[in-house]
């Protein structure tokens, strides 16, 4: 089994302690960040624990990854930039897990619906391309910034499979953390994985970590390689 794991860390601003906690009891293989500290990427490893794989300096997004996770490649794109938005990446990670190859992307998608259509399309051109060079399967996570019915969610979810669709587990709410209403965070996996389960992750024993972490709930994925 592979643990595919998606976090907003809100720039470590809040209680790094909590956060550390959380995902040292989820384990993940990989852990997509969202909002990672600005200029600061070095500092996720001293608080999760995991090793820095894929990111750069000011994206805000970044993959780390386990002991399990050999990383093959790595690269980071920024996404089209829109004037008066936020610049978007996505960074890239091409890991091997006990020989299961996967080609994993961090996003944080905008609040502004267009650019967020927008960027969907070129972050799945480039998962896809990746995965195709280092033949792997695909896999997308991220904060959407949207729910399942929206355009951005929609198109994901048409080109790969949505994990907590496909197998849920808990509700997979996700935003926010202190009184989650809204699943606005996502692993997506291309075609050669089966998801065992996708959402919530009842192994994490106190809600007070989950709620003084960050603002948002993690989104852990369970995976193998497709019989």
């Amino acid at each position: 089994m592979i643990r595919v794991a998606s976090y907003n860390v809100r720039a470590l601003w809040d209680d790094r302690q909590a956060l550390a906690r959380v995902i040292g009891v989820l384990r993940p293989d990989v852990l997509c960040v969202q909002e990672a500290p600005r200029g600061r990427p070095r500092a996720l490893p001293g608080v999760t624990g995991l090793r820095l794989a894929a990111g750069a300096r000011t994206s805000g997004v970044a993959v780390l990854t386990g002991p399990r996770a050999a990383v093959v490649h790595a690269e980071h794109h920024r996404l089209r930039w829109f004037p008066g938005l936020e610049r978007r990446a996505i960074a890239i990670a091409v890991v091997d897990v006990d020989g299961t190859r996967l080609a994993v992307g961090s996003v944080h998608l905008d609040l502004h619906a267009g650019a967020r259509l927008s960027h969907v399309r070129e972050v799945a051109a480039r998962i896809e391309a990746a995965a195709a060079e280092h033949e792997a399967v695909p896999v997308v996570a991220g904060d959407i910034n949207e729910e399942p019915a929206g355009p951005a969610w929609r198109y994901l979810s048409g080109r790969f499979t949505d994990g907590y669709a496909t197998a849920p587990r808990g509700d997979g709410h996700t935003y926010s953390a202190k009184n989650p209403q809204k699943r606005i965070d996502g692993v997506f996996v291309g075609h050669g994985l089966t998801v065992h389960a996708c959402g919530d992750s009842d192994e994490v024993p106190s809600l007070d970590d989950l709620r003084t972490a960050t603002d948002h709930r993690p989104v852990v994925a369970d995976l193998s390689r497709m019989a």
